[in-house]
């Protein structure tokens, strides 16, 4: 199985790539879980000890265990821990009242406002004219260390509120991948079918493409056992979370125009597969960049994944054909993680589902991955594995747009 580098542009570098087996991969260190956290409406008197209000009805949640064991806990919700004292908090709310998550939130995102617009008051800026150069660069140094603060906490809420969609489905996701006694590492619970049931028919249409893509002739055969070297399934996986980003924002316009009855001749009729215009095919240079920037832009244009003819087993679907009718800048913008933040999430969710990858770079300059781990895993397992992940980007989406609502930080 081959997998193709994604490049996904962002607002804080012109590209950030996932690579091939033959490129470096970025890496993020763990995280742990810190304390303390106050505001108006939620308050931690006391170390170990958090308590916080809704309406009129006022209820503690004691947290007596140590560290450890609350780090086990929030283990058991994901493999991601979150180490900011809002991340804390949200931690702890998922594990005792997960339906109170958007209520936290919204509190911790006006705090988090109010603070931003405080610093960035123009009286409080110039209140003292006469400080010292040095007393500047130190304020400003402060400045920097708050706003990266916020920031950490932006993207540990992100991160509570998708996890706390996962568990409003009833689905528990994938600890960290770690192989039992026989080396298989896929004994998490079977959630094909509710994971299914959060996608629009014709995005899951889109999703199976994908999977026949990933799966090929084996899509028919999930109990089959494979090995498969870990840092690829890993590529695979934060691929599928930027498919399901993508997926969602186009699916959310399509629905849109579905309903207004306003969609292109194009999507009405998934029975014909649109011929593709030789200048938006991946030979030619000038829109490489456009079709490489998404795992299946390629594909769709009418390339394969692989010289073994994956791209074969795409289907033509009405969601597929209303993507082809986008014209390219639309198409680039569409395959855009709009947020720094969103794709930091990736990166750290996918580091602590499957560890951090060793390999060396030699001196002609290739990667030498013979440390990499090769892992016992079904193709039901691996399925499993994709399904999750392009859930996991298409609730980044959504949990990015309603953060944004309340906060602005995407850029573009």
């Amino acid at each position: 199985m081959d997998v193709a580098a994604i490049a996904v542009r962002s607002p804080a570098t012109p590209s950030i790539i996932l690579p091939r087996p033959s490129n470096a991969a970025r890496l993020v260190s763990n995280i742990r879980f810190p304390r303390k956290l106050c505001t108006t409406s939620v308050s931690i008197p006391k170390q170990g000890h958090m308590s916080f209000s809704v309406g009129t009805r006022r209820r503690a949640l004691v947290v007596r265990a140590a560290a450890s064991d609350s780090d086990e806990s929030a283990n058991k919700i994901a493999p991601l821990q979150l180490e900011s004292p809002i991340g804390q908090f949200l931690s702890q709310i998922l594990i005792n009242r997960p339906h109170l998550v958007p209520a936290a939130v919204d509190q911790q995102l006006l705090q988090l406002q109010t603070d931003r617009d405080s610093e960035s008051d123009p009286n409080k800026q110039n209140q003292d004219p006469s400080s010292s150069s040095t007393d500047l660069v130190l304020y400003r140094r402060i400045a920097e260390v708050k706003a990266n603060e916020r920031r950490k906490a932006l993207e540990e809420i992100l991160y509570a509120l998708v996890v706390q969609k996962f568990m409003a489905a009833n689905i528990s996701l994938i600890p960290s991948i770690t192989p039992d006694p026989t080396g298989r590492v896929d004994s998490w619970p079977n959630d094909d079918e509710k994971l299914k049931q959060l996608h629009s028919y014709e995005a899951y249409e889109m999703i199976q493409n994908h999977l026949s893509l990933i799966l090929g002739n084996r899509a028919g055969d999930l109990t089959s056992i494979a090995q498969i070297s870990k840092l690829r399934v890993g590529q695979v996986y934060a691929a599928s979370v930027m498919y399901g980003y993508f997926l969602k924002r186009v699916d959310q316009r399509f629905q849109l125009e579905k309903t207004m009855k306003v969609l292109p001749n194009a999507a009405e009729d998934s029975s014909v597969h649109k011929p593709v215009k030789d200048d938006a095919r991946p030979g030619n240079g000038e829109n490489t960049s456009q079709v490489m920037s998404h795992p299946e832009l390629s594909p769709w244009l009418g390339g394969d994944v692989s010289p073994g003819g994956f791209g074969s087993g795409i289907k033509p679907t009405r969601l597929r054909n209303y993507v082809m009718s986008f014209d390219g800048d639309t198409l680039q913008r569409y395959a855009t993680i709009r947020s720094k933040e969103a794709v930091s999430i990736i990166e750290k969710h996918t580091e602590a589902l499957f560890g951090r990858p060793e390999f060396a770079i030699t001196p002609e300059g290739a990667i030498d991955s013979s440390k990499d781990e090769n892992i016992k895993i079904s193709f039901g397992g691996l399925k499993r594995l994709v399904l999750e992940a392009v859930t996991f980007g298409s609730f980044l989406w959504d949990v990015e747009s309603y953060v944004e609502s309340s906060y602005h930080f995407v850029l573009n």
